[in-house]
């Protein structure tokens, strides 16, 4: 009896200690920021420039702004976990040629940048990121567009429901992040351990704007239905858009032809001129 009490005790300190480790180590599991340095914004278009931008809580974050040739519409591009803003060029150049001004910047954390990432501290991010490019000069703050990369779309849609856009893209979002560590840590109570949560769709339905929400088929990070669910909860007017024989980091959800269809034809539905 007691050799069958030592390794209960055992298994439950080990189990404990497993636990506590998850608990203190879960952000390293789910920000994967490349560390930088980020080359300069001119070394991927010749008239793209560097800017930084001051957060309300004193963090400088490094960015890249694409301005269009004339006043008009602008995207900010809320990228995923992993890596920096030079991987999202392609999406900057192919919205830039749709006669959008683009703000491409790196989270806390993120490319350089100081700090570490937190939910509440890329919410901040955001922020400080829409209010710049908005102030632009070759940007109308009333037709400003959000794109979210699957945890980017997370973010857009906490800084959607607090500062509204002219429109809302969501690329390969999901319902919540507990919902997505519920598909790939089945064997823990993810639900109960996490600290960041990024529940959109306990906020979706209250985002004042159309959506567009586009998925991949073959996604295996962020399932398909996922992103159906957000869709489903989101108000009216709103698309889905499913890319087939994408998966989660393929060029198809980066520029992919039918994605930049997808969001040109959206755009323009929204009837945001320039576009």
């Amino acid at each position: 009896m007691r050799r069958w009490t030592r390794i209960v005790v055992i298994v439950v300190l080990v189990a404990t200690g497993a636990l506590a480790l998850l608990w203190t180590q879960q952000r390293r599991l789910i920000y994967f920021p490349a560390p930088g340095p980020v080359p300069s914004a001119a070394a991927v278009w010749s008239g793209a420039r560097d800017v930084v931008i001051r957060t309300a809580d004193g963090v400088d974050l490094g960015a890249w702004f694409f301005p269009a040739a004339q006043r008009g519409p602008a995207v900010v591009v809320f990228n995923g976990n992993g890596g920096d803003r030079s991987m999202r060029a392609a999406l900057a150049l192919a919205l830039r040629r749709m006669g959008l001004s683009v703000l491409l910047f790196d989270y806390r954390g993120y490319g350089g940048n100081p700090g570490r990432p937190t939910e509440e501290g890329l919410a901040t991010d955001a922020r400080a990121a829409r209010d710049w490019l908005a102030a632009q000069r070759e940007v109308d703050p009333g037709r400003l567009v959000y794109f979210g990369e699957s945890l980017g779309g997370a973010v857009a849609v906490g800084l959607a429901v607090v500062h509204p856009p002219a429109a809302l893209i969501l690329r390969s979002p999901f319902t919540s992040l507990a919902d997505v560590g519920a598909v790939h840590f089945r064997w823990l109570p993810v639900r109960h351990l996490l600290i960041d949560r990024y529940p959109s769709i306990d906020r979706i339905a209250d985002v004042d704007a159309p959506v567009l929400v586009i998925a991949g088929d073959r996604d295996d990070i962020v399932p398909t239905g996922l992103s159906r669910r957000l869709f489903d909860a989101a108000a009216e007017p709103k698309e889905f858009v499913l890319v087939p024989g994408a998966g989660h980091n393929d060029r198809a959800l980066l520029d992919g032809r039918q994605m930049l269809d997808a969001i040109e034809g959206f755009l323009g539905h929204t009837s945001l001129p320039g576009t």
